[in-house]
């Protein structure tokens, strides 16, 4: 396979730590209002997020091997930005998307 390089588009699959992340800044503004204000300010607002899904993911940095750090795009108006992670299937970790056919 491909080796990962900036700008390629991947697969990261959601830990439980990223979605509590994630969950908590999106409850946050919320709670805030600030997702409701027209002043400029970019609240974090989306739809929940659990272990295990899949996001694309933009390799914005390359480490050594398949170590890279990724800008995770959600379904929402924010990123997550997801630093470290390796190739493989499990949560924590990216993959290239499959080909269909």
């Amino acid at each position: 396979m491909a080796s990962p390089t900036i700008g390629r588009t991947v697969h990261y699959r959601v830990t439980q730590y990223d979605a509590e992340r994630i969950n908590k800044r999106r409850k946050d503004a919320y709670k805030s209002g600030a997702y409701a204000e027209e002043n400029g300010t970019i609240a974090h607002v989306g739809n929940d997020v659990a272990e295990g899904q899949i996001f694309p993911a933009v390799v914005v940095r390359v480490w050594s091997g398949d170590l890279v750090n990724l800008q995770v795009l959600m379904d929402g108006n924010d990123t997550y930005w997801a630093t470290s992670r390796s190739e493989g299937e499990d949560p924590g970790q990216w993959a290239w998307p499959k080909v269909v056919s």
